[in-house]
């Protein structure tokens, strides 16, 4: 079988319970279901630290935080380490990344492993959004999810058609601050369905959820509703007016990404490019749609923790298939190696995901997924350090509560706490089950396997200060 060309689109906060291939009741995503009926939808795909820059890089690497050295938004990703872009580049293939990068500029620091790269700085702009375009800024006229489509079709034309290529499509949307493109402003103008949890008061879980800042109706701003809320609006009421002002927006810039979704799709169609490219839709993390009354991510929630996951390849894929097996976002860089025909040189945590194509699940395959959020108790949100493990039926998280050093971590450590949840009969993580009477021998199932899944990636700094990890790389050696 020849080396498939690889598109690889990636959004940015785009929670799975967002695209109605996924049972969304909020919107439709056309395009993304498209992607869902000729290829297969993972139904348990989760990151490894639900924020932006570290998850990008465990993308990237194929190697969890502690291995990468990207543990926080204040760590860079070292360009001297191995990327699945740098590997597919080395062996022929064409690459090129458009969109949101967030692991740092300059130096070392600037995106390796494209031949052509033009990235928003930081977090970028909705709207005529500034670009670093192989190192040189230029201003563009426009919104932003149209014209990173625009880029990426315009490269796709101008490729060697004699040679495989790799497209990294990484959208802004549908991030923070949320300005939707004009044809959607008046997109969901009827009110959206509410959350089961959007009156959740946090009494039955771990103190880290009360003491975090990122409810609707305290946190978000009038910058984010793009109004001020009416002064006799309290409790209840104020709750759900914030909550429609928020999500529909957020939607609306959903809608974008699907419309860019249903371009590509629609180019590799119209090119025969169809049945030897791999086309592969995710998001960086989850996000809360107020579910738990919150926006944002960070938590080990399902809501955070989960990302949507879509691949088709005719070639290898079945169309419709799903699977439930337990993947991560580690698991993309050694699947577009071994598709390629590579062997990475530096070692990486993910595993290919090539035997799910085939629902060929391994015998050893993960039986828990692990997760780490290293920033601790950073401003503004506030969330307490914690790492955990998810199996198909129930999470086990532990809240350590120490900065460790990291960047834009916290110095103040908070008590450490634990919480457990069996996601068969509370599937809203509503009821913490640890130190529960009935619950000892799950309980301590569930700390050895952390212990074991913690051992086995050698994570074992949840008490003192640890190394730069970015300062070290077994490629570096090698050069």
């Amino acid at each position: 079988m020849s080396r498939p060309n690889v598109v690889f689109i990636m959004s940015d906060d785009h929670a799975a319970h967002a695209i109605s291939a996924y049972g969304s009741r909020i919107n439709q995503t056309p395009h993304l279901d498209r992607l869902a009926q000729d290829g297969m939808r993972f139904d348990a795909a989760f990151c490894t630290n639900s924020i932006c820059t570290p998850s990008r890089a465990a993308v990237l690497t194929g190697q969890h935080s502690h291995v990468n050295g990207v543990r926080s938004q204040g760590d860079r990703l070292d360009g001297r380490r191995q990327t699945f872009p740098q590997l597919l580049q080395g062996s022929d293939y064409q690459t090129a990344l458009f969109g949101k990068w967030h692991l740092g500029h300059g130096g070392n620091a600037d995106p390796t492993g494209f031949d052509t790269w033009s990235i928003l700085p930081g977090q970028g702009d909705y709207v005529d959004p500034v670009l670093i375009e192989n190192g040189t800024e230029r201003q563009h006229t426009g919104y932003v999810t149209d014209l990173l489509t625009d880029m990426s079709l315009e490269w796709l034309d101008q490729r060697d058609q004699d040679r495989p290529f790799l497209l990294c499509l990484h959208h802004k949307a549908p991030h923070r601050w949320w300005v939707p493109a004009d044809r959607h402003a008046d997109l969901y103008s009827e009110d959206r369905e509410e959350p089961e949890t959007l009156d959740d008061d946090y009494s039955t879980r771990a103190s880290a959820a009360r003491r975090a800042r990122m409810r609707i109706d305290r946190d978000l701003t009038a910058k984010d509703v793009k109004a001020e809320p009416p002064a006799d609006l309290d409790g209840e009421d104020r709750r759900r007016w914030f909550y429609q002002r928020y999500i529909k927006d957020y939607l609306r810039c959903v809608a974008a990404v699907d419309d860019s979704v249903g371009r590509v799709l629609d180019y590799l169609d119209a090119h025969d490019l169809t049945e030897d490219t791999i086309v592969v839709y995710t998001s960086d993390q989850g996000f809360f749609l107020g579910d738990h009354g919150w926006y944002d991510k960070r938590f080990m929630y399902d809501e955070s923790l989960r990302i949507p996951l879509l691949m088709r390849y005719p070639a290898r894929i079945a169309a419709g298939s799903t699977s439930d097996a337990l993947v991560q976002n580690i698991d993309f860089a050694p699947t577009f190696a071994e598709l390629a025909g590579l062997q990475p040189v530096e070692p990486m945590n993910g595993a290919s995901l090539t035997p799910i194509f085939d629902q060929a699940e391994p015998a050893d395959w993960r039986a828990a997924a692990y997760y780490r959020y290293w920033e601790h108790d950073s401003i503004p949100h506030r969330v307490a350090a914690h790492c955990g493990i998810r199996t198909r039926t129930h999470k086990l998280v532990h809240y350590y509560g120490r900065g460790l050093g990291v960047p834009r971590a916290s110095d103040t450590p908070t008590d450490p706490e634990w919480e457990l949840f069996d996601l068969i009969a509370d599937p809203h993580e509503l009821h913490n089950l640890y130190d529960r009477p009935g619950h000892e021998e799950l309980t301590e199932e569930l700390t050895r396997t952390l212990s074991e899944v913690r051992a086995e990636i050698g994570d074992d700094s949840l008490t003192r200060p640890i190394p730069d990890a970015a300062d070290t790389s077994p490629l570096e050696a090698q050069r």
